[in-house]
């Protein structure tokens, strides 16, 4: 290997695309540069060889007995660096790169990713867990979910599902709350870094605010709903977040009352690439299963 040193590689490409092909003109069109580069190339490559590997007749350019043997091993060489490029392209076009921020990864897109598998085998996904906004046009990320009002620059932005928000608590938290006058004897769990507020809930449901116990503060949503879950009290929270556990009576949303939020979850793709399959099919396969969960909050509501 180390012989390969003294040899550079675009001398050896030259050397076996004109061979393969007949011609410095065909080598030239193929490897988009000038006929004048390729017989360069392959002088300097003969030099640093110290081998001839082409007869220079009228007729062109003929490989020595040599640069016969020579090129033929090239071809075959090249031939398995092609093969090898081949299998990155073909793992990156089986490969959906999903970027999602941590709390919908965690509490509601990890807990269905078993049925995308199954529906789609061959297609391995990659979930990009950040809160960061990623830049879709400079990464390998084909698609992403954000929260937000849908107004980006550069992206392709379609509603993946309008934000709701109520509170919502444990059980035993909840059997203490007979009217929404009752909030004002628990502690609110806080998300410092929500985009929502309790303002437009209490606007829903005809109620003047209430003034809140002093309750945890934290700068994540999943440790807010653990500690809800926990029963440290009551939280603003949305569909996605809470619907596994609404649906297994860890939690409970004790009014009945969502409000719009003005935000929503929306699919979001860059505006200049164009959408491979695998990506028509997990859009496809994410809105069956929204409409799943949003039928189960449905139910929900009708027990309540």
């Amino acid at each position: 290997m180390a012989m390969l040193n003294r040899v550079h590689l675009n001398g050896l490409r030259a050397v076996e695309t004109v061979a393969r092909l007949g011609s410095l003109a065909a080598a030239a069109g193929e490897l988009n540069v000038s006929s004048s580069a390729v017989s360069q190339q392959i002088k300097r490559t003969e030099k640093q060889l110290g081998q001839a590997l082409f007869e220079r007749t009228p007729g062109g350019l003929v490989p020595t007995e040599f640069g016969t043997v020579f090129t033929a091993r090239l071809s075959a060489g090249f031939r398995e660096l092609a093969q090898a490029v081949a299998l990155a392209d073909e793992a990156s076009q089986c490969t959906l790169v999903v970027s999602v921020a941590p709390a919908f990864a965690s509490k509601w897109l990890l807990p269905r990713l078993s049925r995308h598998f199954a529906r789609h085998p061959s297609v391995l996904l990659r979930i990009d867990a950040s809160g960061r906004i990623a830049d879709l046009d400079h990464s390998d990320i084909d698609i992403g979910i954000r929260m937000g009002d849908g107004k980006w620059p550069g992206v392709r932005a379609e509603l993946l599902l309008a934000q709701e928000v109520f509170p919502v608590c444990a059980p035993s938290i909840a059997a203490r709350l007979k009217s929404i006058e009752d909030l004002a004897q628990t502690c609110a769990i806080t998300d410092e870094r929500a985009m929502i507020n309790w303002e437009s809930w209490f606007e829903a449901a005809g109620a003047k605010p209430v003034t809140f116990l002093k309750g945890a503060r934290f700068t994540d949503p999943m440790l807010c709903l653990e500690s809800a879950i926990a029963g440290h009290g009551v939280m603003l929270a949305w569909q996605l977040l809470t619907a596994d556990a609404l649906a297994d009576g860890r939690l409970v949303a004790p009014f009945g009352v969502r409000a719009e939020s003005g935000l929503g979850y929306w699919l979001v793709t860059s505006a200049s690439k164009s959408e491979s399959r695998k990506v028509r099919d997990f859009k496809a396969w994410i809105r069956e299963e929204i409409e799943a969960t949003m039928a189960q909050f449905g139910a929900l509501d009708s027990a309540a």
